[in-house]
């Protein structure tokens, strides 16, 4: 069974969040055959964890969709799919799934599912991923702070058109192996989380 955790979004608690990290993977193209077929038992947002920089950065994409899925407003299939749709800054849902989605040679994958129906549980999640990932299950963390372990800052930073310091257009170093200290970590999500809301409204 995969280790899952479940978070409730501010306004919309009666549909918790489920989250799982596994690493290791090995069956990521059978995972995406599964998505491009729209098989309804694996309507996940398959993520990949190296375009996701914090917590708060996904949450902010899975409230979104959540809410224009409710809303009747979506532009896509699933709320799962507007996830993946909205953590791009562009309008092109191919490319958001090309740039945030799982590829087929994925080997580390973010796994998200909302519970829109009460059968949706952390232990059906737990079981049912558990079952289909070939991967190692990660601890995502009590507060999912470890969702932004995987993260290549410089590959979210050219998707966001963000500069070396986290903001737009601002003058400064660079990011040393991909990682970037916590304040700018702050400054970027605060940027991103302004992109994903902007293009929402």
């Amino acid at each position: 069974m995969a280790k899952v955790r479940t978070i409730n979004l501010p306004h919309y608690t009666a549909y918790p969040v489920h989250i799982c990290m596994f690493k290791d993977v090995k069956n990521a193209a059978f995972l995406r055959k599964q998505l491009l077929e729209a098989n309804p038992e694996f309507d996940y947002a398959f993520l990949d964890p190296t375009m996701i920089l914090t917590p708060q950065h996904i949450l902010s994409a899975t409230l979104l969709s959540l809410h224009l899925h409710l809303t009747s407003r979506a532009k896509t299939r699933t709320p799962h799919s507007e996830l993946v749709f909205r953590l791009h800054p562009n309008n092109n849902i191919g490319e958001s799934y090309r740039k945030f989605g799982i590829s087929d040679d994925s080997d580390r994958i973010i796994a998200v599912k909302l519970s829109l129906t009460p059968e949706i549980t952390n232990e059906s999640v737990g079981q049912h991923l558990g079952s289909v990932v070939e991967g190692e299950s990660v601890d995502v963390g009590e507060g999912v702070e470890n969702v932004g372990m995987w993260c290549d800052v410089e590959k979210v930073k050219k998707v966001y058109k963000l500069d070396s310091n986290g903001g737009k257009g601002r003058e400064g170093g660079t990011a040393v192996n991909g990682n970037a200290p916590t304040n700018e970590r702050k400054e970027m999500e605060a940027v991103m989380s302004g992109v994903i809301t902007l293009k929402g409204s």
